[in-house]
């Protein structure tokens, strides 16, 4: 699609711009969150944050600062991820993890750096007012937090080898997977500074939450169906470390299901926005991927 190309390369060609010089002391943690930014992906989450902000009336150009915002928190999580401590993976998106190409220490830092960067991207950013910056900061502050995608990955750490209610699964998919797309939608919302941003701003965390999860379950589909391959990173990694996954507590028949159910939601949810066609094909293209 041209439009998602457009945005893409859009957030690739700002993502870099407030990265400081490369000195001597300091150029390895600075190349190591780089190497992890620039290693691809779907770039699904900025891609989500430039569209919101236009569905709302917005230039995307507004929501550029924020969009970079969202992909650096995303990958600080990837690399925190890959760690020894967490899910020890040695590969992502094909490539050796970051504690494998710069080491545990530098890797740690790096995801720390890409973790502080979004609050000087919004609060040095020139397209939004500070008002627009404020809601931003407070909203992917709040959501990548304890009370969201930090509390879901405890929870995901906790409960490995224990026992875990369904009801439970969800609440940690949802800290763990919904909340960064909430925040992606949100800031699309507040950087379009619309009249309507109330009602918009309820819409799209009613769109993320049911995005997020069907996301989360499909991840956990593809974890048992795919390869290293195709993937770009190890599969069966859940089952290795005991944990919880939708496929393992419903099995993959409901799991499928539960997929496209969640996905029918959060189309619903757009109907609420004016021009959501290009958005509800984003969605329907992530319950069919292979990766």
């Amino acid at each position: 699609m041209d439009r998602l190309d457009k945005y893409i390369k859009m957030v690739e060609n700002r993502l870099y711009d407030i990265f400081p010089a490369e000195e001597p002391d300091h150029a390895e943690v600075i190349r190591a969150a780089k190497y992890s930014l620039s290693a691809g992906g779907k770039r699904i989450r900025p891609v989500l944050t430039l569209a919101f902000c236009e569905m709302c009336g917005g230039k995307p150009e507004k929501a550029l600062d924020a969009a970079c915002a969202i992909e650096y928190m995303h990958t600080y999580s990837l690399i925190h991820d890959d760690l020894p401590c967490m899910d020890d993976d040695d590969l992502r998106r094909g490539k050796p993890s970051c504690h494998k190409a710069f080491g545990e220490a530098t890797a740690l830092l790096a995801g720390d750096a890409l973790a502080i960067l979004p609050f000087e991207m919004l609060a040095s950013s020139l397209e939004i007012s500070p008002s627009a910056a404020v809601k931003c900061i407070r909203a992917l502050s709040h959501l990548c937090g304890m009370d969201g995608m930090i509390g879901g990955q405890q929870t995901d750490t906790a409960y490995a080898g224990k026992e875990l209610s369904g009801e439970t699964l969800i609440g940690m998919y949802s800290r763990k997977t919904s909340a960064l797309i909430k925040a992606a939608c949100l800031c699309g919302v507040y950087c379009a500074e619309s009249p309507d941003e109330e009602r918009y701003a309820a819409l799209a965390e009613e769109y993320a939450e049911d995005l997020g999860l069907a996301f989360q379950i499909i991840d956990d589909i593809l974890d048992v169906t795919s390869s290293a391959e195709v993937l770009g990173k190890p599969v069966g990694v859940d089952e290795k470390l005991d944990k919880h996954t939708y496929v393992r507590t419903f099995g993959l028949g409901r799991a499928e299901d539960a997929a496209g159910e969640y996905t029918r939601k959060a189309v619903e949810a757009l109907k609420g926005f004016p021009d959501s066609e290009f958005v509800k094909n984003i969605t329907m293209l992530l319950l069919s991927r292979k990766k």
